[in-house]
């Protein structure tokens, strides 16, 4: 069995950071899919896909990987500089600003 182990990013309606701090071990197809020929559908015999096993850490999913004989696959996940800025979104709506307003 083949898997691949990753950070989730943080998806486009998030501003935050939830969810994006553990691991996830996510196992590759081992079968193409199929077309029903009746109704058309996708189908697999490989349930495995299916399967996304959440870790609190890297080392903690690689371990869990060895002991059960899967081979994994680890992906970096790449960081960006945090976009913090002095007075935080309020800072827009200060009464004294010192700078000419831009909309």
């Amino acid at each position: 069995m083949r898997a691949r182990i990753y950070q989730p990013a943080k998806t486009a309606m998030q501003s935050g950071t939830a969810k994006t701090k553990g691991w996830v071990l996510e196992f590759a197809q081992d079968s193409a899919r199929d077309v029903d020929p009746l109704m058309g559908w996708t189908s697999s015999t490989d349930t495995q896909t299916q399967v996304k096993l959440s870790f609190d850490s890297k080392e903690a999913a690689l371990t869990y990987a060895g002991d059960k004989g899967i081979e994994a696959v680890v992906t970096e996940p790449h960081t960006r500089k945090p976009n913090i800025r002095k007075g935080g979104y309020s800072e827009n709506f200060v009464p004294n600003r010192r700078a000419v307003w831009t909309h």
